[in-house]
């Protein structure tokens, strides 16, 4: 049985000033009352608004295509055996042509056969940066050559946003949106 959610959803009725405020926003830009991470972030009004704000640009405006994203969210979900992390991207990976065994793979924590090109230059550049805290030249260089410099700092950025939203929900213990589709790794 999971441990209870520390930090649930606030009812809108309770919210303070600055938490309707930031509310507001949310609601305008994604059409629903701050849901997973956002819930736990609005104890942080502004931290929540700037931390949608880039998450939302690295998710929907990167220059990776969807389905890299969406693989990169998952080891880092993975990483963290961040359950609603998990539940809600596994799901958008699939959509965007994530093969079920590469997912399989993932959430096992081993590295997927029959990946293509791109997704296994992805996932050891997203693998090795969450193993060592960093990329050899040899990564770096691949990384640049197919992605560019904006590849080199947009990987790096979208993997740190989403381990920034695994250890909110972690420490929030956010219940997975759906089942619960990692084996949690020992603590």
């Amino acid at each position: 049985m999971a441990a209870p959610d520390r930090l649930p959803p606030i009812p809108p009725a309770d919210y303070t000033p600055e938490q309707e405020e930031a509310a507001a926003d949310f609601r305008r830009r994604r059409g629903v009352e701050p849901f997973g991470p956002y819930a736990p972030l609005m104890r942080s009004p502004k931290v929540m608004i700037d931390v949608e704000a880039l998450g939302r640009r690295l998710r929907y405006g990167s220059c990776l295509s969807e389905n890299l994203k969406e693989l990169a969210i998952c080891q880092v979900a993975r990483s963290w055996s961040q359950q609603f992390e998990w539940s809600v991207h596994a799901m958008e990976a699939e959509k965007a042509g994530v093969s079920k065994e590469i997912l399989a793979a993932v959430a096992e924590g081993r590295r997927p056969d029959g990946m293509s090109a791109d997704e296994a230059l992805i996932y050891d550049a997203v693998a090795e940066l969450l193993a060592t805290k960093r990329w050899s030249d040899t990564t770096y260089n691949r990384i640049v050559a197919r992605h560019g410099e904006q590849g080199a700092v947009e990987i790096p950025t979208l993997v740190g946003i989403y381990s920034l939203l695994a250890m909110v929900l972690n420490v929030a213990r956010t219940p997975a949106d759906g089942a619960e589709g990692l084996s949690r790794w020992p603590e």
